[in-house]
């Protein structure tokens, strides 16, 4: 009997094991997807967008083919404390990267209509910047998923802060352009579009990292400050 019971406990594992290898494969693609539609609108690379707009199906794709082994796992195995919480995790984590993938599909749109204007002297260097910034967060995001890493999760989610402030100086930017040359109000509005899908990035990353905190900790931090997470979850204080 012992036997069997150590054969369920390994077999499960094993599904366990496996979610959390598919959404890190996941998250992967969709890092892939926002790198090629920021090329993509640099570059004016209609095919490229246009190819990230056809790969968002297999992101959709793999949200439904996790979530159904999730609840497989629920109906099946019953999982209980840890067990329960990284199953629970991993459903809020996909949903975010699916939407994350349809940020970078909005991404792709913009590209491939911006591939039709004049181009900009500085090449939209303020979208390459922010996507840089967006993407390395997103990296180290998924990062401190494998890993379970409380502390790079909070030092994460505080990335979301600067993300929010190039976005700021970014709109500032894109209205001032509009002022300036009217002309130009049909492109800056495509640039502001894939500027705000970018913020919007750093906010679903940010989510992850809150779904890492609850994982490890079994805490939900989504309306906590990050000061108070540090307190309470990791020990520091501020003062």
């Amino acid at each position: 009997m012992e036997q069997m019971h150590t054969h369920i406990s390994r077999q499960f594992n094993a599904e366990l094991e496996d979610i959390r290898s598919r959404v890190l494969k996941m998250g992967g693609l969709v890092e892939q997807q926002i790198e090629n539609a920021i090329e993509a609108l640099v570059k004016g690379d209609t095919a490229q967008g246009e190819a990230v707009i056809l790969n968002d199906t297999q992101v959709n794709k793999m949200e439904v083919t996790i979530d159904e082994e999730c609840c497989q796992i629920i109906a099946r195995r019953q999982p209980a404390a840890s067990d329960l919480r990284l199953v629970v995790a991993v459903i809020k984590t996909i949903t975010d990267l699916e939407r994350i993938g349809d940020e970078a599909e909005k991404i792709a749109r913009m590209a491939v209509q911006l591939a039709r204007e004049e181009r900009p002297k500085n090449n939209y260097a303020e979208i390459q910047s922010l996507g840089t910034h967006v993407r390395e967060m997103l990296h180290d995001t998924l990062d401190a998923f494998a890993r379970l890493d409380i502390e790079a999760a909070v030092r994460i989610a505080r990335e979301d802060i600067k993300v929010d402030q190039k976005y700021e100086g970014t709109m500032r930017q894109m209205i001032t352009y509009m002022m300036e040359d009217p002309r130009t109000i049909s492109r800056v509005l495509n640039v502001i579009w894939a500027a705000r899908a970018l913020e919007r990035i750093g906010d679903h990353s940010c989510n992850i990292c809150e779904y890492v905190i609850y994982l490890v900790k079994g805490k939900d931090v989504r309306h906590t400050s990050l000061d108070q997470v540090e307190r309470e979850i990791l020990g520091k204080d501020k003062r």
